[in-house]
């Protein structure tokens, strides 16, 4: 088979506009703050907290209460 070479020129126009189609560009939007940690997960950190230390003042008793006795 023949290898058939096919040139293309530009045509620029001399008067009017040119337009161009296609072409994309990144947008940016301003920044969006989100909190570190959700309130709802402060509030199950502060429940893990309390419930850790009620779980050693008890520890702490009973060691106290086998020493006594």
């Amino acid at each position: 088979m023949a290898e058939v070479k096919l040139m293309f020129w530009k045509v620029l126009p001399k008067q009017g506009q040119l337009s161009v189609e296609d072409v994309t560009t990144v947008v940016l939007c301003k920044p969006k703050l989100l909190p570190l940690k959700s309130l709802t997960l402060e509030k199950l950190e502060k429940m893990q907290q309390t419930a850790q230390d009620t779980v050693c003042q008890q520890e702490m008793a009973e060691k106290q209460w086998q020493i006594t006795h």
